[in-house]
């Protein structure tokens, strides 16, 4: 087995949440009281932002496959829309997580020693989602080719992209979810400027 690989329970497409002992801070500093905490900065509400538009926008591309797979969309109408918003999705997504891994990540590693093991789940996590945003590209490719091909390969293709792409968003999602609940109560209880990420 991989030493790197996670224990089945933590490992991104089977775990519910961050483990018990990971959640002392969330505990403190539950989602109700972050808007409104004087340690939320700019940098946080940027960040947090930034998670905003990665849950519409993949949400968005669903909601457009199912579309078109439901035929309330036709193909060229469908690729139009789809491949330049994908494309900017995954491009973005990459970026977001490279700054996380060279920058962020080992700042808040140092921060709280407690911690240590839910940024190890995190980095796993970017592993596990750069998978997904490679099988993505090439689900999506095959998908977009097939627009010009015969009906039957076309709904193959559709098919594949869909289970691809719902994998992503589902991985996607309890990822933002539990490095938020990681991060957030993390900045709320020393402050952006003590940590070194304030502007």
């Amino acid at each position: 087995m991989d030493a790197t690989a996670a224990p089945a329970d933590l490992a991104l497409d089977t775990r519910s949440g961050l483990p018990e002992d990971l959640k002392h801070l969330i505990a403190r500093y539950p989602r109700d009281v972050w808007i409104a905490h004087d340690n939320l900065g700019d940098m946080a509400k940027f960040w947090l932002s930034r998670h905003a538009m990665f849950r519409e926008l993949g949400t968005t591309l669903d909601q457009a496959n199912a579309h078109f797979r439901n035929d309330k969309l036709g193909a060229r109408e469908f690729a139009g829309f789809f491949a330049p918003r994908l494309q900017f999705f995954l491009q973005q997504l990459h970026a977001h997580h490279h700054i996380e891994d060279d920058h962020y990540f080992p700042i808040f590693r140092r921060a709280d020693e407690r911690l240590i093991r839910g940024f190890d789940i995190l980095d796993r996590d970017h592993d596990t989602l750069g998978a997904g945003i490679e099988a993505s590209v090439t689900a999506a490719n095959r998908f977009l080719r097939a627009l010009e091909g015969p009906p039957d390969e076309l709904a193959r293709a559709a098919d594949d992209y869909a289970a691809t792409g719902a994998t992503l968003l589902r991985g996607l999602v309890r990822h933002l979810d539990d490095e938020e609940d990681l991060i957030v109560p993390l900045i709320l209880d020393r402050g952006e400027q003590a940590l070194g990420v304030g502007h």
